[in-house]
């Protein structure tokens, strides 16, 4: 079966709606009283977060994960690397009785093992939808139906991924899985997301700081 694309709001699961409305009413209130922006280690929103060779579990497998939410009521992300072998853009498309383009449409990716069946599109913020969420700068993200009829008609982002799925968290549990050796948490690239090759995006996001991340589990057993 061809997942529908769920509305943004009618549809949102409720603790998701509640990260993701927390995160844009209180982005503000947050830096005027801290005066200055929160630290990676600190709100991993807008971060990469990369699994290393001894991530004890098998799903999150030299995954790359990009966290859209991120405070006291836990965590959100979406793994842009793990494209499905199942669904197709172009099946998605047709389901809906909406026109495909001719220009090549980009895979489906798997965001996690969280409500497979719900559709998220992580777009540049070029573009603008009425119900987003502002992950970062240059990056948004949305469960609008609209987006998915702009893109079949040639109106939609320049880039994005089309995501089933999502990772989660609940309070204070990504906070306890960052004291193991299972994630390795970097700055986000919009290169890395967008244009990387899905099957380089594991290394090339670590490597870009230096940093072997086949090796890493050996590094740290050194260090």
């Amino acid at each position: 079966m061809v997942p529908r694309l769920f509305s943004f709001v009618d549809d949102l699961d409720s603790t998701l709606l509640g990260w993701m409305e927390k995160e844009s009413s209180n982005a503000k209130r947050i830096a005027e009283m801290e005066g200055k922006k929160t630290s990676v280690l600190d709100n991993l929103k807008g971060a990469f977060l990369i699994s290393t060779p001894k991530m004890p579990d098998p799903r999150f497998a030299e995954q790359v994960i990009f966290i859209c939410a991120h405070n006291d009521e836990g965590a959100m992300g979406l793994a842009i690397n793990q494209p499905s072998p199942y669904f197709s853009l172009e099946e998605i498309l047709k389901s809906a009785r909406l026109p495909v383009p001719q220009k090549p449409l980009p895979p489906v990716y798997i965001g996690g093992p969280v409500e497979m069946e719900s559709a998220f599109i992580l777009y540049g913020s070029d573009y603008k939808a009425e119900h987003e969420l502002e992950v970062s700068g240059s990056i948004s993200l949305s469960r609008e139906a609209r987006i998915l009829e702009d893109i079949a008609n040639d109106r939609g982002p320049r880039k994005y991924l089309f995501i089933l799925g999502y990772a989660g968290w609940g309070p204070g549990q990504l906070e306890t899985e960052l004291l193991a050796d299972g994630w390795l948490t970097l700055p986000a690239d919009d290169s890395i997301i967008f244009e990387a090759p899905d099957d380089e995006k594991w290394k090339t996001a670590a490597m870009q700081y230096g940093i072997d991340i086949s090796t890493f589990g050996d590094m740290l057993g050194y260090a």
